[in-house]
């Protein structure tokens, strides 16, 4: 499995080519969704593989619609990683559950799984510094408990954030 997660970063890099942030901000995704798996139960290969490619979308949705915003991606996205995953050979069960994600991952509520909640968590754990001022503790304290699925995630995030 390590080559297959390897050949998939190395995809993902290849497609977003020059642009550094958007390939750092995967592998760090990607790094936190490891960190996640050590504690709570999800299928490593489903939750890396989407980690990596969760963003897919974003140069089709800046291409088609000048946007980055999320539900682009979330539409953009899936077609991207269908066949960057195919045409590595991955089962089809696993590319449906990896596509199904990342159309999804600005949308919680719409895929109810472990392999969802991690994903999730892992890319608050990058975002939620940029996104959100989190100079008042309190503050951002009850948002980590709004926002994040997993036991793991609120720990990681208290202890990055706090």
């Amino acid at each position: 499995m390590h080559e297959l997660l390897r050949s998939i970063e190395a995809a993902m890099r290849a497609y977003f080519g020059s642009d550094q942030r958007r390939i750092d901000h995967a592998l760090r995704v990607a790094g936190f969704a490891e960190e996640i798996l050590k504690s709570e139960k999800g299928d490593r290969l489903v939750v890396i593989a989407t980690a990596i490619l969760h963003d897919i979308g974003i140069r089709e949705a800046e291409r088609k619609f000048a946007s980055s915003a999320g539900n682009l991606q979330e539409q953009e996205g899936p077609p991207v990683a269908r066949e960057i995953l195919t045409g590595l050979g991955l089962a089809e069960a696993v590319i449906d559950e990896v596509c199904e994600i990342i159309g999804s991952h600005h949308s919680p509520g719409e895929v109810d799984t472990d392999n969802f909640r991690i994903i999730w968590d892992a890319d608050w754990l990058v975002n939620l510094g940029d996104e959100f001022d989190l100079t008042d503790s309190d503050k951002t304290r009850g948002m980590i408990a709004k926002i994040f699925q997993t036991v793991t995630g609120k720990g990681l995030a208290e202890r990055i954030y706090l």
